[in-house]
């Protein structure tokens, strides 16, 4: 049994739902499989980059690309330490995430994406243009998180090993990847579907799992409670489905993430209660979100707009955004998040006490 979300993700380019002009940008890409550039796409959270990627490469080299495997592969840093990286394949394509490697990214380029673009790869195939897709495609998710110097030797790689080797990078936002791999990428931007566009998917899942719809009201909360992340919703309208025996009614309640209502009980607590001991209460819910692996600049995130939502001054809102912006800065400069996170909560007591 696998989640809604799994079991009715689109396989393939002609089974993709919504934004029919990048689709159709993704397909004249696969009629051409010789020509593809390395790829850059990017756009907020739940809205089908990852599925697009496979979809198109679905297109390139057949169902093969379904064929997946996970290894881990282990590297030495500079200074004798051994980490080990996940690492997703099939046999025409690599899946890594080289910012779990934190400040060592930069030797998983180096090594890895090294070792795969030195080795050609040879097809045999059946095609419209005979023999051989002779290159292997790389994605790299979370490319937005990559090191400066990471992304130095991904430049070099590129340049070097374009004969071999296709790199299709997934990330939320293009303002931290380096000029450099831009000018050498096809920029793809993945828009977050609309609410309607939304609705019709929720009520095609809905129809497919027999789920009784009192009204489509239930399905338009779920699409605005989700803000545009269509994974979010499947995953809202799958807990209350199971919680309410298949039923949804105009009166089911929303069910969000326990760490979303966490971070709001938090930000209130903060607006209540400016005290050393209610910043050391939120430093251990802190460390419980960071344990249960939310990330840092996720939690600041949420927890700059629950602190907006309770702000009662314009300068207090002022404030807070020009205090989040310098530690969202300093997060991704520093290894140690909680200090940040930390830091930014205490810096928001101050601004608020000052103000009043």
């Amino acid at each position: 049994m696998s989640l809604w979300v799994d079991k009715y993700r689109p396989r393939s380019l002609d089974t993709l739902s919504h934004n029919d002009d990048l689709t159709n940008l993704l397909k004249s890409l696969a009629h051409r499989p010789r020509d593809l550039p390395h790829l850059l796409l990017y756009g907020p959270n739940g809205s089908g980059k990852k599925t697009r990627c496979m979809s198109l490469l679905e297109s390139i080299f057949g169902a093969g690309v379904y064929r997946m495997k996970i290894d881990v592969r282990q590297f030495v840093t500079p200074s004798n330490r051994k980490l080990d990286l996940n690492v997703v394949s099939s046999p025409y394509h690599l899946e890594i995430t080289p910012s779990d490697m934190g400040n060592n990214d930069r030797i998983v380029i180096q090594e890895l994406l090294k070792e795969v673009a030195q080795s050609e790869q040879v097809d045999f195939q059946d095609s419209k243009e005979g023999l051989a897709h002779r290159y292997k495609c790389v994605i790299i998710n979370e490319a937005d998180s990559l090191t400066r110097d990471a992304q130095s030797a991904l430049r070099r790689t590129m340049e070097k090993y374009s004969r071999n080797i296709r790199l299709i990078m997934v990330c939320d936002s293009m303002s931290s990847i380096i000029a450099p791999i831009k000018s050498r990428c096809f920029m793809i931007r993945c828009p977050a579907p609309q609410d309607r566009e939304t609705i019709e998917i929720l009520k095609i899942v809905a129809k497919e799992e027999n789920v009784k719809l009192e009204s489509e009201t239930i399905l338009q909360d779920i699409a605005t409670a989700s803000s545009g992340n269509l994974r979010v919703a499947l995953l809202m309208m799958e807990s209350m489905s199971l919680a309410n025996e298949m039923q949804l009614k105009s009166t089911t309640p929303i069910i969000r993430p326990d760490w979303e209502s966490v971070i709001l009980k938090m930000a209130n607590k903060i607006q209540k209660d400016r005290s050393v001991d209610c910043l050391l209460e939120c430093r251990s819910i802190i460390y419980d979100l960071l344990a249960h692996c939310i990330s840092a600049k996720i939690i600041l995130q949420e927890l700059t707009f629950a602190l907006m939502k309770n702000a009662n001054s314009e300068k207090i809102k002022v404030d807070i955004i020009s205090t989040s912006s310098m530690f969202d800065e300093r997060l991704s400069l520093g290894t140690k998040s909680i200090y940040h996170l930390e830091g930014f909560i205490a810096r928001v007591m101050c601004c608020m006490d000052s103000s009043q």
